[in-house]
């Protein structure tokens, strides 16, 4: 038996995998507040195509982490919301995007020094 908790077929790669596609942790904190049609994302978001957006939604569902909500009338609307499972990656995202903040100066310039 190993220790090494980052195998490739460890839970913790797994949830590397989740939070590092480049909108899933978007498109989860911008569901924080509750339900949201995909119009609304977009507009929340911004530059995110529909196209990513839908794709990434059912990556979401998938995942079991974002429920697909669809109400009947006319016109038919769909909404989605964050599952249980979803709201307990709120804390770590909201943990590294404050992390981005606090450092995102200090890893740009280090980018910059090295393209040049």
């Amino acid at each position: 038996m190993t220790t090494d908790a980052f195998l490739a077929d460890c839970r913790a790669r797994l949830a590397f995998d989740l939070l590092s596609h480049t909108w899933n942790a978007v498109v989860l904190w911008a569901l924080r507040d509750g339900p949201r049609r995909p119009v609304e994302l977009r507009e929340q978001i911004g530059g995110i195509s529909s196209k990513v957006l839908t794709e990434t939604l059912r990556r979401l569902q998938f995942n079991g982490l974002v429920e697909r909500q669809a109400h009947g009338g006319a016109p038919p609307r769909v909404e989605y919301g964050l599952t249980a499972l979803g709201r307990t990656l709120l804390e770590p995202i909201g943990a590294f995007g404050a992390w981005a903040f606090a450092h995102g100066d200090e890893v740009m310039a280090a980018q910059e020094a090295g393209s040049g």
